[in-house]
């Protein structure tokens, strides 16, 4: 299985959408999501304003940011815990050049899926997740994030409440989050949490979707579950694998995991080339992004193979280790039935979608 993912060349395309309208001066996440001729690109917390020379974006001033809004702090004048843009061919070769940002009607960048007004921007925040188009439904899963206050090496620190499914529409990006006896956490904080991947099997018409969540040890574990498009809303005929032999089960309490290692984020696609599923992701926080293959969705998965290993070099003396995350591949921009492939990563103080394209052999 491994010598077939070797490397023929790797580029390094550099940070994505630093040149932008609308004074983005960093955001994280980057899921794309194919729409009907366009891609979403979704993201996470993103920062309006401007960058301090000199000055960590986690340490303005040389302070802490701590876990409340960054609206306000340093250079920093809006903070959206969650924002899109569309992007409308599939040609990476040179970067992402050609985006349009979703706004508002005055303009400024839209936050997709907003908060409630119980949830206070200081305490609570949106994250995303994958998501998916069906028909005429445009579904983004998320996150929801506590920020907590000190006791944490990083600058920020903070808590997964669970996870959660909107749906909304790509005419007005309008959504709703859909509830599951009363909560809009369909799955809880000591859950996996779905879904950090959604792929759509043509073959068996099934979506299958990968959560992560520590285990008591605090391994990051990959857990797969799987609907039919048209229960896609109905939570209680979600299915999740309970043995490795493609046995399915409506009772999360019996799920296996399905691979290790892997941060909050990941990418599952099937690649023509390889003629496999192919899973890209960060391993860890060791600044590796990794590979992984299978012939099926659920598995068995190869153990992880390092398309790259990271290294920054930083400008500035910061008290916090570099923080590699968020790597997954982005199948909308493959090429040549996906010889060629483009990955994201974020390294947590250049904070932009940093864009590697990948060839195989």
């Amino acid at each position: 299985m491994i010598e077939m993912l070797k490397i023929k060349s790797i580029r390094d395309l550099g940070p994505q959408f630093v040149k932008n309208d609308h004074k983005m001066v960093g955001q994280d996440g980057s899921y794309s999501i194919p729409l009907n001729g366009k891609c979403l690109w979704f993201f996470g917390d993103t920062l309006i304003g401007k960058r301090i020379p000199g000055e960590s974006l986690w340490y303005p001033g040389g302070e802490k940011i701590g876990p409340e809004s960054m609206a306000g702090t340093g250079g920093i004048e809006q903070m959206l815990t969650n924002t899109g843009l569309l992007i409308s061919n599939n040609n990476a070769e040179n970067g992402l050049h050609e985006f349009e940002y979703i706004r508002e009607p005055d303009g400024s960048l839209k936050q997709l899926i907003p908060l409630k007004p119980d949830e206070n921007p200081d305490e609570f925040r949106i994250w995303c997740l994958h998501g998916i188009k069906l028909k005429e439904k445009l579904y983004l899963f998320y996150q929801k994030i506590e920020m907590l206050g000190e006791g944490d090496i990083l600058p920020v620190n903070f808590k997964i409440l669970g996870s959660g499914l909107s749906v909304g529409s790509d005419k007005d990006w309008n959504f709703n989050r859909l509830t599951k006896n009363g909560s809009d956490l369909i799955w809880r904080e000591r859950e996996p949490q779905f879904a950090s991947a959604v792929f759509h099997s043509l073959k068996d018409d099934f979506i299958y979707l990968y959560g992560v969540i520590a285990n008591e040890a605090g391994v990051q574990q990959c857990y797969i579950c799987r609907v039919n498009p048209n229960d896609f809303e109905n939570f209680n005929s979600y299915e999740y694998l309970v043995d490795e032999n493609n046995v399915w089960d409506k009772d999360l309490k019996k799920a296996i995991p399905i691979f290790t290692g892997m941060p909050n984020e990941l990418s599952v696609s099937y690649n023509n080339y390889l003629g496999k599923y192919l899973s890209v992701h960060s391993l860890d926080l060791t600044g590796k992004i990794v590979a992984r293959t299978a012939d099926n969705p659920w598995g068995p998965w190869s153990h992880p193979i390092t398309i790259k290993q990271i290294k920054v070099k930083r400008k500035l003396d910061l008290k916090y280790p570099t923080l590699i995350y968020a790597a997954k591949e982005h199948p909308y921009l493959s090429k040549n039935d996906g010889k060629k492939i483009y990955i994201t990563y974020i390294e947590f103080e250049e904070y932009f979608p940093h864009l590697l394209e990948v060839e195989f052999e």
